[in-house]
């Protein structure tokens, strides 16, 4: 079973992505509220094998905790979804070179999300 870290400041998102992920079995979870809680959990004992994270969130913004996360060593090959409702080519272009490796736009579909990361994990 693969462990995704789930990254947003939002409580109704959190849960929902845990549910969509939980569902098919494939997925465990492990959730943060933003990046300086994501950073703590993976500079501890938490391995995971993918991250989604939000964009626009207190205290570390998604991109900066991308950023940070691939100075690791246990993150520097895992994949990295950005999941939020920013859309515009330029902060694609810097979650992008930051180490995110997809996006998707806010709300996303179950079967959307699956198949991304079913791709992205394989």
């Amino acid at each position: 079973m693969k462990t995704i870290l789930i990254v947003d400041d939002s409580p109704s998102i959190l849960m929902s992505m845990a549910f969509i992920l939980a569902s098919t079995a494939e997925y465990a979870t492990v959730q943060a509220r933003n990046g300086v809680e994501a950073l703590a959990l993976l500079r501890g004992a938490q391995k995971v094998d993918a991250m989604i994270t939000d964009l626009n969130m207190p205290q570390m913004d998604g991109i900066t905790l991308i950023r940070q996360a691939r100075q690791l060593s246990s993150c520097r090959f895992i994949p990295f979804l950005v999941l939020t409702t920013e859309s515009q080519p330029a902060i694609k272009a810097e979650a992008k070179a930051a180490g995110a490796t997809g996006w998707l736009v806010k709300p996303v579909k179950a079967p959307d999300l699956l198949g991304v990361l079913r791709k992205m994990l394989a």
